[in-house]
């Protein structure tokens, strides 16, 4: 890594509070509306080594959700939140500076495109005595980030001290990634159109259940690594044969149409260079020896257990 160039420096947000739309209801893609717990706040029992496939959620941001409310005389008026988006990297240290848990370090795992969280894991304890609205402070460190033997791979919102820790290893000029899934990049939706990956994810898409049963992804966790085959992100996502992108699961599942759990992307490559290896234990919790992982279990969608129901009951109407 070039480790000696680059800059490292303190970007700041706020836990946001969860925001609601004029109406409660979301319309899932099988036509019914349901409230559900959404983006924002401090999800207190949901942390990185969580599956996050069948929650009673959408979009679920893990731990804790930050954005910067703040406004500057220059720039947009979003310009000072465009940068935490930007510059925090996953891997990067997060720090309380305000409030009963000032002091407290905890771990980015990810970003949120659309709402525009940066996501930050703390431990238990720190979680059950944050509070909306305080203050944390991230180190940012990541942004120019090249592997110098691997020019044609591609880094984005990747801290250093976690390429440290994944475990990467080098084989005859290939460098072999550690990944819980591989995932086709026919099965990506929400997020394609946008041009660039440094601020957001985009989701994979679970409205099949037997592409989602074939590639395991009931099973996923918050916090995996995993790879997108035939994806380009260098531009923003985009299919194309023979590249390879790996990203870190950041959001929950989702019953919305196009919608699912997010990826935010880390590497992006040649397939003949960068390539996946399949590791059960490929994720945020265990690479960084924060808490053990949920047993990988093929759960069902939300949607899909209630059309099950449905389908028990008869009509499911009264």
């Amino acid at each position: 890594m070039n480790s000696d160039e680059l800059v490292c420096v303190a970007v700041q947000g706020q836990i946001a509070h969860p925001v609601a739309r004029a109406t409660p209801y979301r319309i899932g893609r099988d036509g019914i509306s349901r409230v559900l717990p959404g983006t924002g706040g401090i999800v207190l029992n949901q942390r990185i080594g969580n599956l996050c496939v069948g929650l009673a959620g959408d979009h679920i941001e893990p731990g804790v959700a930050l954005h910067n409310n703040q406004r500057e005389v220059i720039g947009p008026p979003d310009g000072p939140n465009n940068a935490l988006l930007t510059y925090a990297c996953v891997g990067n240290l997060a720090r309380v500076i305000s409030g009963r848990c000032r002091g407290k370090t905890g771990l980015v795992t990810g970003k949120h495109g659309g709402v525009n969280h940066v996501l930050v894991d703390f431990p238990d304890e720190v979680l059950s005595r944050l509070q909306i609205g305080d203050r944390i402070q991230i180190q940012s460190l990541g942004q120019g980030l090249r592997l110098i033997d691997y020019p044609a791979i591609e880094v984005f919102n990747c801290a250093p001290r976690l390429l440290a820790r994944w475990r990467l290893v080098e084989r005859d000029g290939r460098l072999a990634v550690p990944v819980t899934h591989q995932i086709p990049a026919r099965l990506m939706g929400s997020g394609l159109g946008i041009n660039t990956v440094w601020r957001g994810d985009y989701d994979i898409q679970l409205a099949d259940p037997g592409l989602t049963k074939r590639f395991h992804l009931g099973s996923l966790r918050f916090g995996d690594f995993v790879a997108i085959v035939d994806a380009d992100v260098r531009r923003g996502p985009s299919f194309r044969q023979r590249r390879v992108t790996i990203g870190v699961i950041v959001h929950g599942d989702s019953t919305v149409s196009g919608h699912g759990p997010g990826v935010t992307a880390l590497l992006t490559g040649p397939a003949e260079i960068l390539q996946p290896q399949r590791h059960a234990r490929a994720n945020l919790a265990a690479v960084f020896r924060i808490r053990p992982l949920a047993t990988p279990t093929q759960r069902i969608t939300l949607t899909d257990r209630d059309r099950r129901g449905l389908a028990r009951s008869g009509t499911g109407l009264d």
